[in-house]
């Protein structure tokens, strides 16, 4: 049994990371978070400590260590994005590897400087890549690989997850904070097509505003036109009228990927590879980070070339 704490308790995606815990027979220890709407741990460790006051989780972890010889084995990070390179580094040098929410950090060369700080402590950072375990992916990238080389294939990819008012007034419509919404929502997504298509040859924003974003991406073995939004009117139709309020399609030649299930076990699948020792680590995260950073910093050039259908309806 590995002995777990958490940084970020009180978030959207802090019960994911819970039930990972539980579902690979680990225990946590402690958690902490500002804001103390954290009852959902009951159903998960009831009888983890909790702080609202990181000095004071600190100072827990160092008690359990010299006092009770209670050593933490991993802790796991879903603390808002721009934190997440201070909370991997006090893993690290609390003796414990880091699982990390994406995106992993914000800039490229962040990447950099924890690697160093990985060489100092012999211990590792992890990232949450949910999107290489699942099996559709995997059947895709598999298919990928054994196509003529050179071949280039033709992707829409578009993912729309409605929020309300309250994630302008969040860190979540921070740039500053968050990274926008291309890096907020959509870098996971930007993960799996290169780790399925290869390097990114060409990198074009059309749109990029505070509720929505699109693209223009070619890697060496596909042309992908992406559309993000946070914003419910640019569900399709048929999501509307069945009450959905998360559309996610990526169609391929042509042909849509079905995907659209098997997301509530993923974490627990990563956590299981990252324990087993396969997890992936800080350079597994560089592509897209070096992605939606280019994304966040560059000059969208409105609706010319080869952009998504869904901006020439919206």
């Amino acid at each position: 049994m590995k002995n777990f704490a958490l940084v970020g308790a009180a978030g959207y995606i802090a019960p994911r990371h819970m039930k990972a815990i539980k579902d690979t027979g680990n225990n946590l220890l402690a958690a902490v978070d500002k804001t103390d709407s954290v009852g959902i741990i009951d159903s998960y460790f009831p009888n983890a400590d909790f702080f609202v006051e990181f000095e004071r989780f600190d100072r827990h972890i160092e008690k359990l260590k010299y006092d009770s010889n209670v050593f933490l084995d991993y802790v796991s990070i879903c603390s808002p994005n721009y934190l997440h390179d201070a909370h991997i580094r006090f893993a690290l040098r609390s003796g414990a590897d880091a699982i990390c929410e994406k995106p992993l950090v914000l800039n490229p060369w962040n990447i950099d400087k924890l690697q160093k700080v990985e060489e100092k402590t012999g211990k590792k950072v992890y990232n949450i890549l949910q999107l290489r375990v699942h099996p559709s992916i995997i059947e895709l990238k598999r298919k990928v690989d054994n196509s003529p080389k050179g071949t280039k294939f033709e992707v829409d990819l578009t993912y729309l997850t409605s929020r309300g008012h309250w994630y302008q007034t969040s860190w979540k419509g921070d740039l500053e904070k968050s990274g926008g919404i291309a890096t907020n929502i959509g870098v996971h997504f930007y993960d799996m097509l290169g780790w399925i298509f290869g390097d990114v040859q060409e990198n074009i924003v059309h749109v990029h505003e505070k509720d929505r974003a699109a693209g223009y991406l070619e890697f060496e073995n596909a042309r992908v036109r992406w559309f993000l939004s946070i914003n419910s009117k640019y569900l399709p139709p048929e999501a509307q009228e069945q009450g959905k309020t998360t559309f996610r399609s990526i169609i391929i030649n042509g042909e849509e990927l079905e995907f659209s299930g098997g997301f509530t076990d993923l974490h627990s699948m990563v956590y299981r590879d990252i324990i087993d020792g396969r997890g992936y680590g800080l350079e597994a995260a560089r592509r897209a980070i070096e992605i939606v950073h280019e994304i966040r910093n560059s000059k969208p050039i409105g609706l010319k070339g080869d952009y998504h259908s869904s901006l020439f309806f919206n």
